[in-house]
């Protein structure tokens, strides 16, 4: 009887725990973590070491086919000196006008000349040159020369070195084509410079003659009326005073002159946010402002040209200083006119800067692609880990199979994944 009673006893016993273990399993997984066994991880791999092994060897032989499929690739370099920026031939005559000479003396506010090469050996003009130069589409075996731009991209590597040097590197099936692809950049950078750098001449060179034909004309009207009023009056030569107040109201309409025409021709290759032609504006509203500083201590007559004092000139030597002073200003003009027409003349004639190659591209005698042995390395190192994985997943999958709480849920999330594009 006793022993029945016991029997009871450890049976309800055991049906608590079994409530409570049913309990603890319904219970939402974040309310019960559990620690990662290292141990039962390692015993899971261990067990499975052959499929991993297998799987591992598998993957990486593929791997190593592929690779022996794959061509070889050969990389040429070549390194060339970037050219200095040279004053132009305009620069340097501007240092012979006095208040303007640094109103070209800059660089147009490129900080790194490296990096405008470098650009240019990147730009769609060089890369489409070399295309049908090569007949990389075919190469390529592309048709667009959107795709075979890409290609060549992702082949070439362009770098400005720290040492001041720039790299052209390319690469190609074909080592004889790398090197010269890559001497090619170098032939292509040099040609697109002389173009832009001859554009540039001939823009200023069209401007200045224009200016100097309209110049040019204008002082032979200034000379003319000299002239008859000479005749007219017979004043040959006027007072000291006079000649130096018209001397220097000559001199700063001159610059001012000068100002507004190297501004206009700056305009033509530079933008209104160019620091130089900021600077260039600031100079010429100075200018403008110490000439109306002189006329107002001089006076204003008539049209609102500057004239000499009247009480100190007679009314005939005052016309003849106003005349004599028009042929002035015109003729300070035309020398400045005259100077930069020169100057462009040279820049427009002579070559174009040249791009110094310090180490020409050879071919290649060793390839540099495809690195084999990383591959198979890399390759086998990923499925070793994946496998991993998936043992141990398999392995928790199969656990969960075996607990009926654990297998409803997987139903339900198979149910879930079926049909939830229909749901939504």
């Amino acid at each position: 009887m006793q022993s029945s009673k016991v029997s009871e006893a450890h049976a309800d016993s055991g049906a608590g725990v079994h409530d409570r273990d049913v309990i603890s399993n319904l219970q939402p997984a974040i309310e019960r973590p559990r620690e990662v066994d290292a141990i039962a991880v390692l015993l899971v791999l261990t067990s499975n070491k052959m499929r991993i092994l297998k799987i591992t060897l598998a993957v990486a032989l593929l791997a190593l086919i592929v690779s022996l499929l794959l061509p070889k690739m050969y990389t040429a370099t070549t390194t060339v000196l970037p050219p200095q920026q040279n004053q132009s031939t305009v620069t340097a005559m501007l240092g012979q006008l006095g208040a303007i000479a640094g109103l070209g003396s800059a660089d147009l506010g490129l900080k790194n000349p490296d990096d405008l090469f470098v650009a240019m050996l990147g730009s769609r003009t060089i890369q489409d040159r070399l295309i049908d130069r090569f007949d990389l589409r075919r190469v390529y075996s592309v048709r667009q020369y959107q795709a075979a731009r890409k290609t060549l991209e992702s082949r070439s590597d362009i770098v400005a070195e720290k040492e001041g040097l720039i790299s052209i590197s390319v690469t190609d099936r074909d080592p004889g084509r790398a090197a010269d692809l890559a001497n090619a950049y170098v032939d292509e950078l040099h040609e697109l410079n002389g173009k832009l750098a001859f554009t540039e001449a001939g823009q200023r060179h069209v401007f200045y003659q224009q200016q100097l034909d309209a110049e040019r004309e204008a002082l032979a009207q200034a000379e003319v009326v000299l002239k008859q009023m000479e005749e007219k009056s017979g004043l040959m030569q006027p007072d000291a005073q006079g000649r130096a107040i018209v001397s220097a109201v000559a001199d700063m309409r001159a610059q001012v002159a000068i100002h507004e025409v190297q501004l206009q021709s700056m305009r033509t290759y530079a933008t209104e946010s160019n620091p130089d032609v900021k600077r260039a504006q600031q100079e010429l509203a100075g200018l403008r402002a110490q000439l109306g500083k002189l006329e107002r201590n001089t006076g204003e007559l008539g049209n609102g040209n500057l004239q000499v004092p009247t009480r100190q000139l007679p009314a005939v030597e005052l016309e003849y200083l106003r005349r004599l002073r028009d042929v002035k200003y015109h003729e300070a003009v035309y020398d400045f006119l005259n100077k930069q027409l020169e100057a462009s003349r040279i820049d427009e004639a002579k070559d174009a800067i040249l791009v110094q190659v310090v180490d020409k591209a050879a071919i290649p005698e060793r390839k540099s692609g495809p690195r084999r042995a990383l591959i198979v390395f890399v390759t086998a190192a990923v499925a070793f880990l994946l496998s991993c994985l998936g043992v141990l997943l398999m392995e928790t999958l199969r656990r969960k199979q075996e607990d009926p709480n654990e297998r409803a849920r997987l139903a339900q999330l198979r149910h879930s994944l079926k049909f939830s594009s229909w749901d939504s």
